[in-house]
């Protein structure tokens, strides 16, 4: 039985008009947030804009002079702690495995559950397993292995999410077209569906690095130094980062400093925006493969 047309009053002018309001809001608070990030990064680029400069790229800290410090030290252990990231393969594998090969039981339920749990975990309670697993057990002291596997084990949980949603996103078509003409789940996974999913396995993994990249706390947890004066070497070396500079300039009641630090901020900046656009622009690709 219909509504009597006496009780039916849709409204639809009073629906526009909420819809309309509500649309009005968000879009001003996205553009308040935008601002707001213009505005420090323009105060940013005003501080230290004229200290980025190839000096500054080629030298070493100095406490006593900053007209002479520069950040080639946190710059080439920022470098080093990247290239020794072992969350990419750890976690891509992990992925493969628990989206295509692991069967759906309590166990692997448990374990998606404690990845997922792991992903908002702070990053200070990594940098204190760090400490207390990589230096004080394996004794591989303060070195750029300590920093590195400590950043992995930061990143990995979310490397193992986005690889996941990558695998899971291909179509259960594409597999089982494969297994129709007698491929077996390895190759499916190899030739078909690790293809496809690539471009969001590439996106969830420079995003990853780029949130190591600017990580503090741990590395302080860790007791990198921030004072070093030489390149690391090799990966038992000694180490400083980027964030761990920024963090020691400042502390420090020079105001010459606070430039350095804006500079150094810059420079961090210029290492993650290229790794964040190579991350959208791998996915603008296959989005447009995808509509051809």
């Amino acid at each position: 039985m219909s509504p009597s047309p006496a009780f039916f009053q849709p409204q639809l002018g009073r629906r526009r008009f909420t819809g309309f309001v509500f649309a009005l809001i968000c879009g001003l608070l996205c553009l308040l947030a935008i601002l707001f990030l213009a505005a420090m990064l323009g105060f940013v680029v005003w501080k230290g804009g004229a200290h980025v400069t190839t000096a500054f790229l080629n030298s070493f800290d100095s406490t006593l002079f900053p007209e002479k410090a520069g950040i080639k030290g946190p710059l080439w252990g920022s470098i080093w702690l990247i290239t020794l990231l072992a969350a990419v393969p750890t976690g891509v594998g992990a992925a493969i495995y628990l989206e295509e090969f692991a069967n759906s039981n309590r166990l692997t339920r448990f374990i998606h559950l404690n990845i997922s749990n792991l992903a908002g975990v702070p990053s200070v309670v990594y940098g204190l397993l760090g400490l207390a697993v990589f230096v004080r057990v394996f004794r591989f002291d303060r070195s750029v292995v300590s920093g590195g596997l400590t950043l992995a084990l930061l990143v990995l949980p979310v490397v193992i999410i986005a690889s996941r949603e990558a695998l899971a996103a291909v179509p259960k078509s594409i597999r089982l077209a494969a297994y129709a003409v007698g491929a077996t789940r390895w190759q499916t996974v190899r030739a078909h569906v690790l293809p496809l999913a690539l471009p969001g396995v590439m996106t969830g993994t420079i995003l990853a690095l780029s949130r190591a990249i600017g990580e503090a706390a741990p590395l302080l947890i860790l007791g990198a130094i921030a004072y070093v004066t030489a390149v690391p070497q090799g990966p038992w070396d000694p180490f400083t980062a980027i964030p761990l500079q920024i963090a020691f300039w400042i502390e420090r009641p020079d105001e010459e400093f606070h430039k350095l630090a804006a500079a150094a901020i810059i420079v961090l900046l210029a290492v993650l925006l290229p790794m964040n656009a190579v991350a959208v622009g791998v996915r603008a690709w296959r989005q447009r493969k995808k509509a051809q």
